[in-house]
């Protein structure tokens, strides 16, 4: 039998007696997509594929490209300033700023230093994450973490990406999934507030070449013979992360159900990693939720990466999907192998 879906006041998983923790609010959500979009038909020129090949096994019909000049990091600073208008708060109120990317400026400084100085938190600390697709719920997690345990009171999360910088044009089986784009949220100390009342984050590197970019780190460097071998460009086994992100996602999300003693039915709005339509709805019927509760935009943006569910969030948000009160559910899967889920109460 469903339970009461009315909102009423949960009990943080987290709460525990003789731990003196705060609670830890969403105080605020933005994001941001770069202007050119690059559509399924566009594709077509590019490489060989179709408007009917892609939207019938991906769901994506285009997605967004960043300016040859617009970084990783003006992604990011544009959404943490909406988030910040959101929240009604300004960038000296900001105590850490935690950036999850695969797709960074440059290997350092950390994208997140980067942000800083465009946005103008000057009293921040600030570092990055990688995490692949799963990168903005650890990125909340460990942001809760700070705030609970009372080091600091105001935190920036952002999931930022330029994937089209990373992306080989001639593979038709990975160029028409990724797009660029960058999501934000600022949790806050905050009594009595609404929060993340629990995550779940899981890991399995056996399998962390089947997602991949094989060269630029200590293990291959930048060489001719690297660039030549089309060694910095994202690799991926299609069909082997499809059946893992399935089985991952599912377990993630009925463990923080369970966690917090709540059945689908309750949740609101369930927002999957934006990978694959396929994806989403074996994940969707396999948790039992209805069409109208889960949030999808991947048709508009293609996988982001880190930005995914953060981007999908502040959509939801601004559409009315989400209200005061309302139970969240998001889910990620990504390279590494990782994955996560995590309940909100907004």
């Amino acid at each position: 039998m469903t339970k009461n879906t009315a909102p009423q006041k949960r009990t943080n998983p987290r709460q525990k007696p003789g731990f003196n923790v705060r609670e830890c609010s969403v105080a605020g959500v933005g994001s941001y997509l770069p202007e050119r979009v690059l559509t399924n038909a566009e594709l077509e020129k590019i490489v060989e594929t179709s408007d009917d090949w892609i939207t019938s096994r991906t769901g994506i019909k285009e997605r967004r490209i960043a300016a040859v000049n617009e970084y990783t990091s003006d992604l990011a600073a544009q959404a943490a300033q909406r988030a910040l208008e959101n929240a009604g708060m300004t960038a000296d109120q900001i105590d850490l700023i935690i950036v999850a990317t695969i797709t960074p400026d440059m290997l350092f400084p950390s994208t997140a230093c980067l942000v800083q100085q465009k946005i103008g938190a000057k009293r921040a600390v600030a570092f990055d994450i990688e995490a692949a697709c799963s990168g903005f719920i650890f990125a909340l997690e460990i942001a809760q973490q700070f705030v609970m345990s009372h080091t600091y009171d105001t935190v920036l999360v952002i999931g930022a990406e330029k994937l089209s910088s990373i992306i080989d044009w001639t593979d038709r089986n990975t160029c028409v999934l990724f797009g660029d784009g960058a999501g934000a949220a600022i949790l806050q100390a905050k009594s009595g507030g609404h929060g993340l009342l629990t995550t779940c984050m899981g890991s399995d590197g056996s399998k962390g070449e089947m997602l991949c970019m094989p060269a630029g780190g200590s293990r291959c460097p930048a060489s001719v013979d690297s660039v030549a071998s089309r060694l910095h460009y994202l690799r991926m086994d299609g069909k082997e992360t499809f059946k893992n992100a399935v089985n991952a996602m599912l377990s993630a999300a009925q463990e923080a159900l369970r966690r917090c003693n709540l059945e689908i039915g309750q949740i609101k709005c369930v927002i999957p990693h934006q990978a694959n339509l396929r994806i989403v709805d074996a994940v969707g019927d396999r948790l039992g939720a209805k069409p109208e509760q889960v949030f999808i935009n991947l048709h508009k943006y293609g996988n982001t990466s880190a930005a995914s569910v953060a981007i999908a969030l502040d959509e939801a948000v601004r559409e009315g999907r989400v209200e005061r009160g309302d139970l969240v559910l998001l889910i990620v899967f990504g390279a590494g192998l990782t994955w996560g889920a995590a309940v909100i109460e907004w």
